[in-house]
């Protein structure tokens, strides 16, 4: 009982203590985030005189972060909304809405009236409800200059049968915050977690609300149990009992004035509906032990559910701090886990079966098992790190360092199975995996994952990406390139050079032009919030 009972008070400390400082933040973040709805009003005037839905082909979206991909219910596409951009002196904030066709390999955007207004670090969920419904909470829109924050608490639901957007507004929803994460579970949004920062302060959240998608009504949740600690950008997957597991994420902690930590957290947690749904608002936390191998420590990794009741983890990053700098590891590995059974594991390609095939031909039978066995040897213990140099056009010497803590792919082909791979769509010489990277955006359809964009590191700058590539997870043989991009023909804009660029943020920006890097004018560890 003693130990409950210290256990009971420190939980309502901590509750005591976030009340406090969800205050001081949201009165210091007032008169910023009044400063912005301001310009956010302005953006909505404009896009208020669209007055019918224009569907046109198009290329490529340009490159941006923090937006979200989803995909549509009952068709064969994805979906993209907002997002953001930083080319060195100026952050473009976005709210267009693109389509990608996966059999035709094509986009269209999508013009509708009235949509959500420019944001990034949002949530979006897609239902199958009339015809399919894209909902989306939250998001944060940053000032031009990178240093003022508006976190938005709005809900808006786009109806995909009759290209609508419509805001929903409901009494009792969670304040305005980004990084958050929120899934639909058993007819309900479920959101948790997420961050709210303004110049000079910041919080991070670990509650949980749930929207009903019948009623349209919000609910807060008091689950029972300790929870995880406060926290944006974690792993968040319902399971098909209607349960909620939680896994990893980010958050910031102030050790003295002007300076923070960033931490990353590697726990694990079930959120536990009670009473079998009879009571909706009966939840319980408990602490998960899995087996298997975890991913390694890291934030900026993207999530998505997978066949064979899992959900994955791809990429992130995991920054080496000293005194001077910090450095990050890049990753592009995935992980699954494996909810029926509690279980890490990291994938391993297989490579094609055409390939298989060659490696068979010609020869003795028992050689022909001694090659079959040598495939499936496990891989080698410990990291493998690759470092890649490639040279930008303003003599910028981009470094891409690589962190693969499973085996690293048969290097050891003949020339034929090198010709073969590139007939397959990977251009010879030339790495057809996704690069490693931070804040992909991911999607899962048919059992195909789909990794569009994501950014790395390039000294204080960020390169911003806007290639795609997948993978089919059933057969796990190889990554398909869908588009390519070159961060060697990416722009820069130092401080010191004019900013001569149009006022209108992103429409000159969409699709056609080179790929540009990108970084955000926040501090070096914040890559993760979102």
């Amino acid at each position: 009982m003693g130990k409950k009972g210290k256990r009971d008070k420190k939980g309502k400390g901590a509750e005591k203590t976030l009340a406090k400082m969800e205050k001081k933040v949201s009165r210091r973040a007032k008169q910023e985030e009044e400063d912005l709805e301001a310009l956010i009003a302005e953006f909505q005037i404009s896009d208020a005189k669209k007055t019918q839905v224009i569907e046109s082909s198009c290329p490529p979206p340009s490159p941006r972060l923090n937006c979200s991909l989803c995909a549509h219910p009952e068709r064969d596409e994805l979906i993209l909304f907002g997002g953001e951009y930083f080319n060195g002196q100026k952050t473009y904030l976005y709210n267009d809405l693109y389509i990608y066709h996966i059999r035709k390999n094509s986009w269209t955007k999508l013009d509708i009236p009235n949509p959500p207004p420019r944001r990034c670090a949002h949530q979006a969920a897609v239902v199958p409800t009339a015809g399919g419904q894209l909902w989306i909470f939250g998001g944060e829109f940053a000032s031009p200059n990178g240093e003022q924050f508006y976190h938005y608490k709005d809900l808006w639901v786009l109806h995909l049968a009759t290209r609508t957007w419509e805001q929903i507004k409901a009494p009792g929803g969670p304040s305005g915050r980004s990084g958050h994460r929120m899934v639909v579970c058993k007819r309900q949004l479920i959101i948790f977690g997420g961050f709210h920062e303004s110049a000079r302060d910041f919080i991070y959240y670990n509650d949980v609300y749930t929207f009903n998608l019948d009623s349209f009504t919000w609910s807060k949740l008091a689950p029972a149990g300790m929870g995880p600690a406060p926290r944006s950008g974690c792993q968040m997957t319902p399971t098909p009992e209607g349960n909620i597991i939680i896994y990893g994420g980010y958050s910031k902690q102030r050790i003295k004035k002007d300076v923070d930590k960033g931490i990353l957290h590697t726990d694990m947690f079930l959120l536990k509906a009670e009473g079998a749904g009879k009571e909706e608002d009966r939840w319980s936390w408990s602490r998960l032990s899995p087996s298997g191998v975890k991913p390694t420590p890291r934030s900026g990794f993207s999530v998505a559910a997978a066949p064979n009741n899992r959900c994955l983890l791809f990429g992130g990053v995991h920054d080496e701090e000293d005194e001077e700098s910090i450095e990050g590891n890049f990753f592009n590995d995935i992980y699954f886990y494996d909810i029926g059974k509690n279980r890490w594991f990291p994938a391993q390609l297989k490579g094609p079966k055409s390939e298989k095939r060659k490696r068979r031909r010609g020869r003795q039978a028992g050689a022909e098992a001694a090659g079959e066995e040598e495939l499936q040897l496990p891989p080698p213990q410990g990291p493998l790190e690759i470092v890649k140099e490639v040279v930008a056009e303003d003599g910028t010497v981009m470094t891409i360092k690589q962190v693969i803590p499973g085996a690293a792919e048969d290097k050891d082909r003949s020339g034929s199975e090198e010709e073969e791979e590139e007939e397959e769509g990977g251009a010879l010489g030339q790495p057809v995996e996704p690069c490693p990277r931070s804040s992909a955006m991911v999607a899962v359809k048919h059992g195909v994952l789909y990794v569009y964009g994501g950014m790395f590191e390039v000294g204080d700058r960020l390169v911003t990406l806007s290639d795609l590539h997948s993978i089919d997870l059933h057969r796990m043989e190889q990554w398909k390139v869908l588009l390519e991009m070159d961060p060697k023909t990416q722009e820069w804009l130092e401080e010191s050079e004019s900013d001569e660029e149009e006022e209108d943020d992103v429409e000159g920006a969409e699709g056609g032009e080179e790929e540009e890097e990108s970084s955000e004018e926040e501090s070096e560890d914040e890559e993760g919030n979102y």
